[in-house]
């Protein structure tokens, strides 16, 4: 395994240069765009990593997933489709424009900015802080990793230049969507997006959403297999920005994407996936981390299509 995802990692090495490291969130510009590595983590705990795997890098939209998962655990599951929807948008991950044009002025999915600072809201907690030290132990449980960090610089730099993020929200909460404090909200949305991760991380929080939510070595049930199957919907129908359903039928596996570089892949009953290239097509993909996961998908014959 390992020689396959070294020859897959050299021979998409190359597309990096098609792409661009994030430039809106200004701390993003510092990654070094040639940057390409992979792990997998497969159903008996087997580890395989290739290229730039211990790079770390903060997960950004990949955080949108495990947030969702909190949210259902934290309300019942029509409260929370009452403030977001599940259909795919079929535009941009920033996009502001549904939230007037919708009938409901609800946001279409979880997975885009407007649907993820409503299920961010849906966090429980007597105050932020709660909800924040909540939401990092959650996504160390989940990584199995407990130095997992929000990265300070990328957060004030989030905060500093998310203003479309706040007009989204003021919208939101104008209409109903958001209740409490939209700066609170807004704030722990930014610091989810600052969660420093490397791809093994994110290959472990794909493995347990890949085995619907038990815990491949304990057995332990951390998430709901129903709140895994939602989840995972979600990584096929809009996990990949306005791309996905090009992935789907590329690819054909749940994942979610970032722009920080990241891809977080489930292969149900079979492997968790972590990717990272920072260089980012138009659409907020990590330009060379698809090339690495079609390759993949391809030869281990992954698609669940």
């Amino acid at each position: 395994m390992e020689n396959l995802l070294n020859d897959i990692i050299l021979a998409n090495k190359k597309h990096t240069s098609n792409g661009n490291v994030a430039s809106y969130i200004p701390e993003l510009k510092n990654a070094n765009r040639d940057d390409l590595g992979i792990c997998i983590i497969d159903k008996h705990n087997n580890i395989y990593c290739a290229g730039d795997y211990n790079k770390k890098f903060t997960i950004q939209s990949i955080s949108k997933t495990i947030v969702l998962a909190m949210a259902l655990m934290d309300n019942e599951w029509n409260y929370v489709f009452s403030k977001v929807g599940m259909e795919p948008s079929g535009d941009p991950f920033n996009s502001i424009m549904k939230l007037e044009t919708n009938d409901t002025k609800k946001p279409c999915n979880p997975m885009i900015n407007a649907g993820a600072i409503v299920t961010t809201s849906l966090i429980k907690g007597k105050n932020l802080q709660e909800k924040e030290e909540r939401m990092l132990a959650f996504f160390r449980k989940l990584a199995k990793n407990d130095t997992l960090q929000i990265n300070q610089s990328v957060y004030e730099s989030e905060k500093l230049t998310g203003d479309r993020n706040r007009a989204m929200a003021y919208l939101l909460k104008n209409d109903g969507f958001i209740e409490g404090n939209v700066n609170e909200v807004l704030d722990l949305y930014f610091k989810q997006c600052s969660i420093e991760v490397d791809v093994i991380d994110l290959a472990k929080i794909g493995l347990l959403f890949a085995n619907y939510g038990v815990d491949i070595e304990t057995g332990e049930r951390i998430i709901s297999e129903k709140i895994a199957r939602i989840v995972k919907t979600f990584m096929v129908t809009c996990g990949m920005y306005d791309a996905s359903g090009e992935f789907a039928l590329r690819v054909g596996i749940p994942a979610k994407s970032g722009v920080g570089g990241g891809i977080m892949a489930s292969v149900p009953r079979r492997m968790g996936i972590g990717v990272f290239g920072p260089a980012l097509d138009k659409k907020g993909n990590s330009i060379g981390g698809l090339k690495v996961l079609e390759d993949l998908s391809s030869k281990l014959e992954l698609s669940i299509i």
